[in-house]
């Protein structure tokens, strides 16, 4: 949903407003007004290269107009108001205030950290005890005792992984196929408290229990290296995945034995790029080449390990890897460009994105909650307030079931700036927040949910200043309040209905259905051949094996996979490359080469241009009654809502800014 929304307000035209520009009135909407300053920042955003020119604002203002009747008309029928999106934009708020809720010296430090460990690589197995954050005392005791029992075990010679996989040992479901091997990570590829044991674990070592959402784990770092840069690469790939037959994967492997066998014995760009082109079964990538995404240290972008294994091994540029099996199939790699991490300064703005999102942001956090009691002057209540609930708990709290009426006055715990929390607000957030603990002591319970609720009260003071504070904090909430009932607007009134309303969508098809049409095509079968030879082949046994293509291609690719390729299908001759031009009678036709394949093509019927069943087409056509929905939708709303455009103010825009 959170891209959704992203995509939806970069397409709907909405940015903060300059308090320093200008605030002549562009164009006032139901009486609502929207200054010069407003648009021109809305334009500048959405134009790379802005033209002040009248028919560049004339066609930037129709869009405008329609934005601004869309969320005209969802805050007529309240779904700014529905609980839903409320609670929505409230989340969407919160993450848009975190940058601001964080020491800015701390931050900075994090980043620094984050980028000094995607220098290094590190490799651990890890022992895993589940166990709920708020499980009992007891229960914790017991993980704790039992990991350090397995970690004598480790310490005294025992193989990690024999310990990993022994009986009541690590719950990590994934022990079982890799005995707690993690392979090799980096930062912000672990959570932040597995990370920072990791790297602050000595090669060899074992780590001491430590604790994370998940539960209690031990670690044993088993390696660590720098790390390896990032890698552009390309790849040959035969389709062999996990659920194929053993026959099929037989046949795959030597398939890309066989390719490998060409590509090595002499290797060059055009030969590479012919071979990816006639053999692999991507289809993302054969038309380029095979080229895939950069991956490696520092980016966002991972393959599975024997991938990147095999990929990093290549030693030079235009290299090529043996094959590689995944669970995907067999690959052929070829490195393509190898570069170093990038430095400091070139990935800080990415690093300070990442931090702000990670688990490090709430290590900054604590550090800019002791900065803001300082500064709002934070005043603690006296400490009998807050033991009147270590006093007052009882077991029924375990269940959720406990409740402060018994409290008789309402005294404040504690203060910042002009807000006062007070108990009663802490005895529903101790019923919210809290649920099981079976075993802890209320004065442990109290003390830990205490701290949480001034850490929260504290953060929420200052979140609660930040649209007067920071400008641009207000308008991205505002453009994202705008976005998300845009969008719910939108859904009901076009997207979903056009979906829904299938016999709208029929009837629509109905009428317009000579716009969906199919071309003359050929229902045919292509025999793809490796030589001239395999062609001729081929059509001769078409005449005698009629239309057994199965037989065909055992007996052909007996010596080698390389030799056919079938395909049935229903061709448009115009959109088929290697058909373009051609003339096919009924049956088997002679065979004829493109692009260095040889192809034989047996029609068994030649069906005429035809409307697209509305099954066949039905995604175009429900596109289609979205903008046809739209458009009337959009009529509706300009007679309801008068719009008034200020031409001398449009005109003038650009001038003087």
């Amino acid at each position: 949903m959170f891209k959704k929304i992203v995509l939806l307000v970069s397409i709907i035209f909405f940015t903060s407003i300059n308090s320093h520009a200008q605030n002549d009135v562009v164009m006032e909407i139901d009486g609502q007004k929207v200054t010069k300053s407003e648009f021109l920042q809305i334009y500048l955003k959405n134009n790379d290269d802005p033209k002040y020119d009248k028919a560049s604002l004339d066609e930037y203002m129709e869009l405008f107009k329609k934005f601004k009747l869309k969320v005209a008309e969802a805050e007529a029928l309240g779904y700014d108001t529905v609980p839903k999106l409320k609670r929505e934009l409230e989340g969407y708020r919160k993450q848009l205030a975190l940058p601001y809720l964080i020491d800015s010296i701390e931050n900075k430090a994090m980043v620094t950290q984050s980028y000094d460990r995607l220098r290094t690589e590190v490799r651990a197995s890890h022992i895993l005890i589940q166990l709920k954050p708020t499980a009992s005392v007891k229960d914790t005791l017991v993980a704790y005792t039992r990991l350090m029992e397995l970690r004598e075990r480790i310490i005294n010679g025992e193989d990690f992984d024999i310990v990993a996989k022994s009986k009541n040992s690590s719950q990590d479901p994934s022990v079982v196929d890799n005995g707690g091997d993690l392979g090799f990570f980096t930062a912000f590829q672990m959570l932040y408290s597995f990370e920072e044991m990791a790297y602050t674990t000595e090669v060899g070592q074992t780590s001491l229990p430590f604790r994370t959402k998940y539960g209690y784990h031990i670690l044993k770092v088993t390696d660590k290296r720098p790390a390896r840069g990032t890698m552009k690469c390309a790849h040959l790939m035969i389709t062999s995945p996990s659920e194929s037959t053993p026959e099929e994967a037989a046949s795959a492997e030597k398939k890309i034995n066989e390719i490998y066998a060409l590509l090595a014995d002499s290797l060059s760009d055009t030969k590479w790029k012919k071979t990816v082109a006639k053999y692999s079964d991507d289809p993302s990538s054969s038309r380029k080449s095979g080229e895939l995404p950069v991956f490696g240290s520092g980016t966002s972008q991972r393959m599975v390990p024997v991938f990147e294994d095999a990929a990093f091994s290549i030693k030079e540029d235009g290299g090529i890897s043996k094959p590689v099996k995944t669970d995907y199939g067999f690959h052929i790699i070829r490195r393509l460009e190898w570069n170093d991490l990038k430095s400091f300064s070139e990935m800080k703005n990415e690093l300070q994105k990442r931090v702000n999102k990670d688990d490090r942001s709430k290590k900054t956090q604590d550090v800019f909650v002791s900065k803001l009691k300082l500064k709002y002057n934070f005043i603690e209540g006296d400490k009998q307030y807050k033991d009147w609930f270590v006093q007052n708990l009882d077991s029924s709290f375990f269940i959720g079931k406990w409740n402060a009426d018994s409290l008789k006055v309402d005294n404040i715990l504690f203060s910042i700036g002009d807000k006062n929390y007070r108990q009663v607000e802490f005895s529903e957030f101790l019923g919210k927040t809290f649920r099981g603990g079976r075993g802890k002591d209320f004065q442990s319970i109290v003390d830990t949910q205490y701290k949480l609720w001034v850490k929260k009260g504290v953060l929420a003071y200052e979140e609660s200043l930040l649209d007067s504070k920071y400008p641009e904090y207000k308008a991205l909430v505002q453009e994202y309040h705008d976005g998300i009932i845009l969008y719910e607007v939108m859904s009901d009134k076009v997207w979903n209905k056009a979906v829904k309303d299938t016999t709208g969508l029929k009837a629509f098809y109905e009428i317009q259905k000579t716009k969906y049409m199919w071309p003359d095509r050929l229902n045919a079968t292509v025999y793809i051949c490796g030589s001239a030879e395999v062609s001729e082949k081929v059509y001769k046994m078409l005449k005698k094996k009629k239309n057994n293509s199965k037989v065909i291609l055992e007996e052909i690719n007996a010596d080698s996979e390389l030799n056919l390729d079938v395909k049935m299908n229903k061709y448009v001759q115009s959109a088929t490359p290697y058909m373009k031009g051609k003339s096919f009678e009924i049956g088997r036709n002679m065979g004829y080469e493109f692009e260095e394949k040889f192809y034989v093509v047996k029609v068994d019927e030649k069906l005429p241009s035809m409307p697209k069943e509305l099954s066949e087409i039905k995604g175009a056509v429900i596109s289609d009654y979205q903008n046809h929905l739209e458009k009337y939708w959009m009529n509706e709303l300009v007679e309801k809502y008068p719009i008034t455009i200020n031409e001398d103010v449009l005109y003038n825009i650009g001038t003087n800014d």
